[in-house]
């Protein structure tokens, strides 16, 4: 079984995939049926949802010269192991300026492998 370090490689590599081919499969491949997210900054009263079915594809359309890393500060183990609450701080470079973003990541461990079941990202600007 991957460790939730692989799972994040790999789905922030989904991420840099889709910036290139502007394709959300890859991305929502890492999505549980489940996934409830949420995106806030400072300037909004009360962080806007998205689900599963969000158009990925329009976002990544939106992204030209795009690039996504995440540094982890802390990973706690839930349910005995069955899910993962991941916090850390998400870089997007989009056309040479960088957007960081304060994140926590909910992974649990479903049938097909670990698979995001909800995100909450805090833009810092």
């Amino acid at each position: 079984m991957l460790t939730i370090d692989n799972v994040l490689e790999e789905y922030f590599h989904a991420w840099n995939e889709g910036f290139t081919t502007k394709n959300g499969d890859g991305i929502r491949a890492h999505m549980s049926k489940e996934f409830v997210g949420y995106w806030a900054h400072s300037g909004i009263k009360e962080p806007d949802p998205y689900f599963y079915d969000y158009d990925l594809n329009s976002v990544l359309k939106q992204m030209d010269d795009a690039e996504k890393s995440f540094e982890t500060a802390s990973v706690s183990e839930r349910k005995e192991g069955e899910e993962v609450l991941v916090l850390g701080k998400e870089t997007n470079v989009i056309g040479g300026i960088p957007f960081t973003a304060q994140c926590m990541f909910v992974w649990r461990n479903e049938e097909n492998g670990w698979k995001l079941i909800r995100e909450y990202i805090e833009l810092e600007k």
